[in-house]
Parts: C-alpha cells; structure tokens; sequence
C-alpha cells in the first residue's frame, strides 16, 4: 500500500478555479482519494526566513460539485520540508514573481519532491524549450528588433505574432502578408512588454485544430483536439475554441519519442505540448491544462497516472 503524503499545492486561490476543466483540480482530487493529505497556498503566502522556506496553508478538502467544491482549514505556517510534495500549479504569466516562487522552491527540492522540478521549470519557459527541436516546430523568431520581424513576414507570408512569455492566448496576433497593422503592433508591443516578440510561419492547419498532448514522465497519455472558433485565430478554449477527442498520429509519436528523454532528464512528471499539423509550438511545462478534458471524452486517466509517477519517485 502507498504511503500516505502531505501536499502542499502552490496554486491560485482554489475559489477562483472552474473546476470543470481544471487540471490542478483534477490532480488534487486524485490525491484525496488515495488517501494523502492536501495543503492549500497562493504565491503570495510563500516566506523565506533564516534559510526556511515556508508557506501559510490551511488544510484542503475537495468535491466534484460546482459551486462547493472545497473546504480549507484553519491557517498555519508550515516549514515546506514538512512536506512530501509540492505541486508547482499556480497559472503562468511566466514573469519574475513565478520566477521567484521557483528560486524559493529549488531550496526544498528533491528532499520535498516538488512537480515539476523547479530550476527546471525556471530554466524552459515554453516558447524557448520548444526551439532545442528546430525541425519538430514551424519557422521561428525571437527577437525585439522590428526590422527582423519585418523581414520574417516577407519571407514567410502570414505570421502568428505574440509575447514570448504570454499564456492563454493573450496578445496572440494572425497578421496576413498584406495587414498594415504590423508597424503600430510592434509599437504597442513595445511599450506593453520589455521582453523580446515570437514570430512563427502561419500555420493553416489551425482550423482543423490545435492538439494539446500530455506526457507523464515523458510518455504520451492522452490528446484532446481544439477547434478554434470561426472569429478567432487562436484555440484556446476560454476564448471560445471548442474540445473533441482525438487520438495521436505517427508523426505526434515521433516528435513524443524524440522531447521524452529531455523531459525526463529535467524531473517533468507533467507535460502538455501544442501540435498543429505536423509541427510541435510549444512545451508546456508550468502548469499543464487538459487532464479533465481527456478523462470526459473517455481517454486515460491521466491525474492517476500522474500520481502513480509520483509515488514511485517518493518510495
């Protein structure tokens, strides 16, 4: 039988989550039912003293109910090496607070095994991991430089345009050979972010969907397929993009194959990768979302793999 863990879940207020498509939900749900005990905090409440790291959290109880889906505690500081593990699950932007939270963090892992490993997730922002595999992605640029991203839509036609570090789809930018707007774009986005621009080749294959994929310690487990709306370029499902179920391609376990040993390499217990064609856009190594989505269409289970992944790295 498992040993019983005490975890500690580093997330956004629980009573801001739609637990219908969380994955943080899904996993902390998980947990409860094999019998270990959860442990509730924002960003915000993580301390460094003395060389402790420690975090206020209240007891954590949970339920599959819409609109009454938790109970927390009474609030206690905690020495996070009390801790067995911690779930790495606030949402991005991937800015310098996230950044900070994985500086705390790296002082209790391994000993506190915290998913995903925390310099890890520091060091592979999801736009930049993605470009170890050049020939697995479409045409990319990285850069601040408007000259050069001008140059790329020349070359390239129709672009995709959008922060390096944004998330959800915000600020993501389908800008056509022949759109005027670039110039001001470039502007706005300069006064809205000191960090550098991405560029990719337009992808056509985005109306038949954008696959998220996630791997469980580097191995592929499930696959939901999103189909972005017919006013909007981008499938994210909070902007309208719809879910179906979908299986995994030749080509998906190609590139699946090659990104596995990296994940594993790095401690990524949980993964979510973007593919559109045959291309891969992105690794997802922050805060993975699809888990709920894949269970609902009927495809694995992917939070018990997830746990199972867990409890054989803490024994």
């Amino acid at each position: 039988m498992a040993q019983k863990l005490k975890v500690a879940v580093q997330m956004d207020h629980v009573s801001t989550i739609q637990i219908e498509g969380d994955s943080t939900f899904a996993m902390c749900l998980e947990a409860q039912d094999r019998g270990h005990s959860l442990f509730h905090y924002t960003p915000a409440q993580l301390t460094l003293r003395d060389g402790v790291v420690s975090a206020r959290m209240e007891p954590m109880t949970l339920r599959d109910e819409a609109m009454d889906h938790y109970t927390l505690g009474s609030q206690t500081r905690i020495d996070l090496a009390e801790m067995d593990v911690v779930l790495l699950r606030q949402d991005p932007p991937f800015d310098m607070s996230y950044i900070t939270s994985t500086h705390l963090l790296e002082r209790v892992h391994p000993k506190t095994l915290v998913v995903n490993d925390p310099a890890w997730v520091r060091n592979s922002p999801e736009k930049i991991f993605v470009t170890e595999f050049p020939d697995l992605m479409p045409e990319t640029l990285i850069t601040s430089d408007p000259v050069e991203i001008e140059a790329f839509r020349r070359e390239m036609g129709d672009i995709i345009l959008k922060p390096l570090y944004g998330n959800g789809g915000a600020g993501v930018f389908h800008l056509r050979s022949d759109d005027r707007n670039l110039s001001s774009l470039l502007e706005m986005f300069e006064q809205m972010f000191r960090e550098p621009l991405i560029a990719q080749r337009y992808l056509p294959a985005v109306r038949s969907g954008d696959k998220r994929i996630i791997l469980v310690d580097g191995e592929p487990v499930g696959a939901i397929n999103r189909i972005p709306s017919e006013t909007d370029a981008r499938s994210n499902m909070h902007v309208g993009g719809r879910a179906e179920p979908i299986g995994l391609t030749d080509r998906e376990r190609e590139i699946c194959a090659r990104i596995g040993p990296s994940l594993r390499e790095r401690g990524f217990l949980l993964v979510g990768i973007d593919v559109i064609g045959d291309v891969m856009t992105e690794i997802n190594v922050t805060s993975p979302t699809g888990i709920r989505e894949v269970r609902k269409f009927g495809g694995a289970d992917i939070a018990a793999l997830l746990w199972d992944a867990i409890e054989e790295r803490r024994a």
